[in-house]
């Protein structure tokens, strides 16, 4: 008994042969291997880069000293601050500490960037240009129930001892 080779049909793996040497074959698999590289890509730098706390220790906010201006700037290896601002276009970029505070005491969405005194060599504490109030160095987040940091009025009045008094 012989097999009648013309009434087969071709098995799976010949016709998808076949689709790969069209052209629409052929871009179909040059998008493939890109998806799959890019998917590969995230994959490992995903589970082999920098954690979400290193990004968030590297990537800070500045403010440039000579201009006032804030920015963002990822630290690398071997940085010293001052840090170069294109503000300025000289190394003037000093980190901003962030204020979460509104001038009424409440507490604000986004936090305003702050350039300490020190950074600007004057001597006395730092307040918020935005809202008045006291700035610190590692400023503490604001948060529900804390009490907000005093006002520039409210620090001088208990530096002098004229705390609750009305001048």
């Amino acid at each position: 008994m012989m097999k009648n080779v013309e009434n087969e049909r071709p098995s799976a793996s010949e016709r998808f042969r076949e689709f790969l040497e069209t052209s629409a074959g052929k871009v179909t698999a040059a998008a493939i291997i890109l998806v799959a590289g890019a998917m590969i890509y995230y994959s490992v730098r995903s589970n082999f880069g920098p954690t979400d706390a290193g990004r968030m220790a590297s990537d800070r906010m500045f403010i440039d000293a000579k201009t006032g201006k804030s920015f963002w700037y990822t630290l690398k290896k071997g940085d010293k601050i001052p840090v170069y601002s294109k503000s300025s276009g000289e190394n003037a970029g000093y980190p901003a500490e962030m204020c979460y505070w509104n001038k009424d005491g409440t507490i604000r969405k986004e936090g305003f960037p702050v350039l300490l005194n020190t950074y600007k060599g004057e001597p006395e504490p730092t307040f918020c240009p935005d809202c008045g109030r006291l700035v610190v160095g590692h400023n503490p987040p604001a948060a529900v129930g804390r009490k907000a940091p005093p006002t520039q009025e409210e620090y001088r009045a208990r530096k002098t001892g004229n705390a609750g008094t009305d001048k």
